[in-house]
């Protein structure tokens, strides 16, 4: 299988394809529903055909999934430093208000649009 390197804590060192994992059945014309160990539980266990190698029998090839660590995790905490900007989008009946954010995070500053009417139900502070 290839694809769980996203859920893996590091990328550059992942093997491409893990496994040899047993099929259990097929889900449609173009996925398949694998048996993966319990290391594994948080991962979906249905593969789209891509992501399915065949396997010709190695022993060699063979990695134990015990030495892959899974993040526990994956979400980024990211905090607004200021509204830099603001905007009102006009369609038929209704008009709506964006503001552009300024946020601190790990990557540094980044910009993003978001709802007004949001962004003062969550940061209150950003509009006194």
């Amino acid at each position: 299988t290839t694809g769980v390197g996203r859920a893996l804590k590091s990328k550059k060192l992942t093997s491409r394809f893990i496994g040899p994992f047993q099929i259990l059945e097929r889900i449609g014309k173009v996925a398949y529903r694998i048996a993966l160990p319990p290391s594994l539980s948080n991962l979906h266990d249905v593969f789209h055909v891509s992501q399915l190698r065949k396997y010709v029998a190695d022993p060699s090839h063979v990695i134990e999934t015990d030495d892959i660590q899974v993040k526990d995790n994956l979400t980024v905490e990211s905090a607004p430093l200021r509204i830099e900007g603001r905007e009102v989008k006009k369609l038929r009946n209704k008009e709506i208000a964006s503001v552009k954010v300024i946020w601190r995070g790990p990557a540094g500053k980044n910009a993003t649009w978001e709802l007004e009417s949001k962004m003062k139900d969550s940061y209150p502070e950003l509009f006194s």
